[in-house]
């Protein structure tokens, strides 16, 4: 069954702390073709846009395009705060393979 993509509440606090609502902004998840895999993540604030899923939570939004949400179904995005950096990171389970940086992926 596709579901639309999940958004944890640790992303959605994440969006809360960087103001990204109180400028009018959302994050967007967007597939491209491109990367070392075949797809990649494009991930930025951005403005809503007309035919987008739009994901509220904490006051906050996530936004994914039309195009892109194929590629996203059942898909869980999430923040991540490592020793190597912190970022917002896409749990996909559409993706057959990923390469290392977690930003391309093919299926």
């Amino acid at each position: 069954m596709n579901l639309p993509p999940k958004v944890t509440e640790r992303a959605f606090e994440r969006l809360a702390e960087i103001g990204a609502a109180d400028e009018g902004m959302a994050l967007r998840i967007a597939v491209a073709g491109g990367g070392c895999s075949g797809f990649q993540y494009d991930i930025l604030l951005d403005t809503k846009t007309e035919g987008d899923l739009v994901l509220n939570g904490n006051g906050q939004a996530v936004v994914v395009d039309s195009t892109s949400l194929p590629f996203l179904h059942n898909a869980v995005i999430d923040f991540s705060e490592e020793l190597i950096g912190a970022r917002f990171i896409i749990e996909n389970p559409n993706a057959t393979s990923s390469c290392g940086c977690g930003t391309s992926f093919s299926m």
